[in-house]
């Protein structure tokens, strides 16, 4: 192995240590407690060595919710793939997404609702971005109906998903209701 290398390993690992840091410590105590200052110290690097891999929170923000988007994908991937017809692949698709929601509460809010960076439903949307929302439109493609073009009734169904979602955990809606929202919205705006 080559110095350059050993020292893009390295400084990949770092990366991962910055960004895995701030993930554990947004939710042990939310996103106010990441600092580049608490960053700094607890991965034990100064300042300007967190600045040389991210400009600053909201670059950490972006890569938090980067790699959440990739867990949540896979996430809902697996839990459909078992999902046998349309109703079940619906049901278990919008299960998987609240519990990852209610599961990952900072990955979450830095994914949809802290600024990032990152750019949403434009050509230079990141990979893992349009791969989540793919995962989404794989299974309501066909429950879309008559005339209704799949991507905007994906569009509908993960906005109703993210107010549940949001609203649960803010305390607005009762969790006891969660299951029971979530058959009206696949009986109702899916109709199946």
């Amino acid at each position: 192995m080559s110095v350059q290398e050993r020292k893009e390993r390295e400084r990949a690992a770092r990366e991962r240590l910055i960004v895995a840091t701030a993930r554990k410590l947004a939710e042990q105590q939310g996103w106010d407690a990441v600092t580049t200052r608490r960053l700094a110290e607890r991965i034990e690097y100064s300042q300007p060595v967190l600045y040389s891999h991210f400009r600053g929170k909201r670059e950490i923000i972006g890569a938090v919710a980067l790699e959440g988007a990739a867990e949540m994908a896979a996430a809902l991937r697996a839990a459909t793939s078992a999902a046998d017809g349309p109703r079940a692949r619906v049901t278990t698709l919008a299960r998987a997404y609240l519990d990852f929601a209610e599961r990952n509460p900072a990955v979450y809010d830095a994914m949809f609702q802290l600024d990032g960076g990152l750019a949403f439903a434009h050509e230079d949307t990141p990979e893992p971005l349009k791969n989540a929302f793919a995962v989404l439109l794989e299974n309501l493609d066909e429950v879309a109906g008559d005339g209704v073009h799949p991507a905007l009734f994906t569009e509908v169904f993960w906005a109703a998903l993210h107010g549940l979602a949001t609203l649960t955990r803010a305390g607005r809606l009762p969790p006891e209701e969660t299951e029971r929202r979530m058959e009206l919205l696949v009986d109702r705006l899916a109709m199946i």
